[in-house]
């Protein structure tokens, strides 16, 4: 794998999306471990669409208009939810209020709802379809070679993710401590869920 591929995974990954968000707000809400929890999920809902991708279905979900939108719709779905129940301080982002413990959360949950978060985005599965075999050599066995980079491309999200994470659970007790700044970051939270819905909802093969 070039360097090339190293960069451009770590710029894409870097760029703020879903999972990015969810990582930043877990943090914030339930600290740095249950944010790399969070970033285990969101990795783990990355595995469907390579998956997809180095197999060929891709192509049915490119070809299909009926398949992508209701896998699309589904995630639009998802993350309207996810906004209405952050916008309400309830569900698994409910933030703490000053001098309350938050409240403790099944390590499934947290995991489901990162895989839900990129398993129920139809646009991951096309975009591994063009960015994995631009780095694949002419003369390369292309199935061994999108195998790696596709581990590759799991480790460089997992690990920046655990950074967002990480430095979101390092300022949560400021954060927590001062009510505004926490009535700020939940409506913040929910507002970027539902943009990132409306995105989605916009979004085309």
């Amino acid at each position: 794998m070039t360097l090339e591929f190293w960069v451009t995974a770590l710029v894409v990954v870097a760029i703020p999306g879903t999972g990015v968000i969810y990582t930043l707000a877990t943090g914030l809400t339930r600290g740095p471990r249950v944010a790399v929890v969070a970033a285990a999920g969101c990795t783990l809902g990355i595995v469907p669409h390579m998956l997809a991708a180095i197999t060929g279905l891709a192509a049915l979900l490119h070809a299909s208009g009926v398949a992508f939108a209701v896998l699309k719709y589904l995630g639009v779905g998802y993350l309207l939810w996810m906004a209405w129940t952050t916008w309400r301080d309830t569900g698994t982002l409910r933030l703490p209020t000053p001098g309350e413990r938050a409240p403790s959360v099944a390590t499934w949950r947290v995991v489901g709802n990162g895989v839900a978060l990129n398993l129920l985005n139809p646009k991951l599965t096309i975009f591994f379809v063009a960015f994995l075999p631009q780095f694949l050599p002419a003369d390369a066995q292309p199935l061994p070679l999108m195998l790696a980079m596709s581990g590759a491309f799991m480790a460089v999200t997992f690990a920046v993710f655990v950074l967002y994470g990480l430095a979101a659970g390092a300022v949560r007790h400021q954060v927590v401590a001062r009510p505004r700044i926490v009535v700020w970051a939940r409506r913040s939270f929910a507002v970027a869920f539902a943009a990132l819905a409306g995105r989605l909802a916009l979004a085309e093969r």
